[in-house]
C-alpha cells in the first residue's frame, strides 16, 4: 500500500497509488494495478454501507457501468466494510456487474487523500475538524426522497429508516472509528493517471452528502475512450 497522500486528495495528473483489497462480489484480491496498461478505471471511495447517502452514491455509479463500459472504462466500488456484512448487503441488494472491494481500514481512502472528519462541539478546521453546530446547520436536498431541506443528522436516520437498514456490530465498529470519512471518486487513464475527481472536501463542506453530476463524469469518460 502506498503511504497516505497527505497534501488533500489527488487531483488531475497526480499518479494513483497501487492499492490491493479483497473482493466482495467475487473471490481473491482486487488490485489497481491489474488495470494498469489495460484499462481506465472510475474507483468510488465511499464509506460503509452504514452510510444511506453512500449506498445511494454506489447504487449511481453501479447504474452508470454499462455507460463507461461502452466507452472502455472499468468501475470499482470501495466500502468501508468488512468483507462479510458487506457480502450480506448485497446478496440482498444486488447490483448487476458490480465489482466491489472491501477496506474497513481505510487504507485506499488516506492513500487517495481523503480526510477522516473529527467531530467536535464548535471548533472547525475543514476539512480535518468540524463542530456539531455546523454540522446541525447543514442542510441537504434529496428530490423524491426527502420531502425537504432537512438537517444532515435527521437525514441520515430518516433515510436508514426509510431503507430498513439495520446498523449491526460490524456497522458500529466503522462508525465508531469513521462515521466522518470524506468520500471520493477518482477516474483514472490507463496509466493510472488521475484525470477527473469529485470528493467532499471542497467549498468547506458544502459538498458533503452530495454526489457529481452523471454527465460531467461521462463527458470525462468519454475523452479517455478509444
Amino acid at each position: 500500500m502506498s503511504e497516505t497522500h497527505v497534501d488533500g486528495p489527488l487531483q488531475p495528473g497526480d499518479r494513483a497509488p497501487n492499492i490491493v483489497l479483497d473482493a466482495i462480489t467475487r473471490e481473491g484480491k482486487i488490485a489497481l494495478e491489474d488495470f494498469r496498461g489495460q484499462s481506465p478505471i472510475l474507483i468510488g471511495l465511499f464509506r460503509g454501507l452504514h452510510c444511506p447517502f453512500c449506498r445511494r452514491h454506489i447504487a449511481a455509479q453501479a447504474q452508470l457501468d454499462a455507460a463507461l463500459h461502452e466507452k472502455g472504462v472499468e468501475s470499482l466500488t470501495v466500502v468501508n466494510t468488512p468483507i462479510e456484512r458487506a457480502r450480506l448487503y448485497f446478496r440482498y441488494h444486488p447490483l448487476p456487474n458490480l465489482l466491489a472491494a472491501s477496506d474497513p481500514e481505510r487504507k485506499s481512502h488516506r492513500a487517495f487523500g481523503l480526510p477522516n472528519l473529527e467531530f467536535t462541539e464548535s471548533e472547525t478546521e475543514w476539512p480535518h475538524k468540524v463542530g456539531m453546530d455546523v454540522v446541525r446547520s447543514m442542510q441537504v436536498e434529496i428530490p423524491g426522497e426527502l420531502s425537504g431541506p432537512m438537517n444532515r443528522l435527521a437525514a441520515f436516520d430518516y433515510l436508514n429508516n426509510k431503507d430498513g437498514y439495520e446498523i449491526m456490530e460490524a456497522d458500529k465498529r466503522m462508525e465508531a472509528t469513521g462515521l466522518g470519512q470524506l468520500f471520493g471518486q477518482f477516474l483514472l487513464d490507463r496509466e493510472g493517471i488521475v484525470r477527473w475527481t469529485f470528493t467532499e472536501v471542497p467549498d468547506g463542506g458544502q459538498r458533503m452528502f452530495g454526489a457529481p453530476n452523471p454527465r460531467e463524469l461521462m463527458s470525462a469518460a468519454s475523452q479517455m475512450a478509444g
